[in-house]
């Protein structure tokens, strides 16, 4: 498994960097009698104590330094955090509190009680709104997922980003039996990003998550309806940056073998370069510097996760981080 190499030289104000995080069951240590948190206990299944907490927190913050290169990025995704003390103890209490990032997040209805949820540099991105939409299926009213994160900035050269965050329902329980409920979620998200569309075509629009499919997969091409060449795309189309490398690398590893769970998909301005603000190369990348990764029994390379199983590993996460960098022109063309 190999990425691009990573970019780590100095953006300045030409450049805005946008970064997606799966955290791996990033709980606090504390019992929250709402959701089914007691494996994250220091007397749960896991042993999650004080010091575990704060040493995975210290990682986390390695990671996000790392993926800064010269200067912390300006915009950070994650997923699968369990509240907003979590995100208070990344930012304030590790390396990251000299950024001052700012949180965005909100308790979703999820049964174990993890979230989405957003950083930003206020330095670098004006907030102008956000919103959290619930995923509710009409074909299963019992069962209870994660909220979608939409995000709305003015950058700095004052056009306005769109960024969602999604950490779409997982294969647990069978993937023909749960496919339903990412091609649903898929269609939501489209549904958003059309009505932004219709508005202002030239929009700039970020989608980003775990979307625990791979970027072929019908929830993909059918739910989000990507454009799978960047020739046939056009300003009102969303493209998916990870297709081309679908079968070059990876983000997540299963039974040794890497996919992409982690993707980036953006509106066809943003990929041609029509106005202001583009994506850098038209390109993402995997942030896989070797610190993030280990070798498995069977020598293969995977993710330095937290955990495996009951096992305590004391690593970062079970997925790769992907970034983009946007470039920002203060005039028109």
């Amino acid at each position: 498994m190999a990425s691009e190499a990573f970019d780590g030289s100095f953006r300045g104000t030409e450049r805005f960097r946008v970064a997606f995080y799966n955290v791996e069951n990033l709980f606090d240590y504390f019992d929250d009698s709402t959701t089914l948190d007691d494996e994250f206990l220091p007397r749960g299944g896991n042993r999650w104590t004080k010091d575990r907490y704060l040493a995975k927190q210290q990682k986390l913050a390695k990671t996000i330094v790392a993926m800064g290169g010269w200067e912390a990025p300006e915009l950070i995704g994650f997923c699968e955090v369990e509240n907003q003390y979590v995100l208070t103890t990344l930012t304030q209490f590790t390396p990251l509190k000299s950024v001052s990032y700012e949180i965005i997040h909100q308790d979703s209805k999820d049964r174990r009680g993890i979230d989405v949820a957003a950083i930003y540099r206020p330095d670098k991105f004006k907030l102008i709104d956000y919103f959290y939409y619930p995923v509710r299926f009409p074909f299963d009213t019992a069962s209870r997922t994660r909220d979608i994160l939409h995000v709305i900035g003015e950058l700095p050269n004052g056009d306005t980003l769109h960024y969602f965050v999604n950490h779409w329902p997982s294969k647990f329980g069978g993937e023909f039996e749960t496919q339903p409920k990412r091609l649903f979620a898929a269609q939501l998200v489209r549904a958003k990003a059309d009505s932004i569309l219709s508005v202002n075509p030239g929009a700039n629009i970020i989608i980003g998550g775990d979307f625990n499919d791979e970027p072929e997969e019908e929830s993909m091409i059918t739910g989000l309806r990507v454009k799978t060449e960047i020739e046939q795309t056009a300003s009102t189309d969303l493209f998916n940056l990870m297709y081309p490398i679908r079968y070059q690398a990876g983000t997540h590893s299963f039974e040794n073998k890497w996919g992409i769970l982690d993707q980036f998909i953006v509106s066809g301005n943003l990929l041609k370069g029509g106005g202001r603000t583009s994506v850098f190369k038209r390109t993402a990348q995997i942030f896989d510097l070797d610190f993030l990764l280990t070798e498995g029994a069977t020598g293969a390379t995977r993710p330095f996760r937290t955990y495996q199983g009951p096992q305590y590993l004391g690593g970062y996460s079970d997925h790769l981080p992907i970034l983009l960098d946007l470039v920002l022109r203060y005039t028109d063309n």
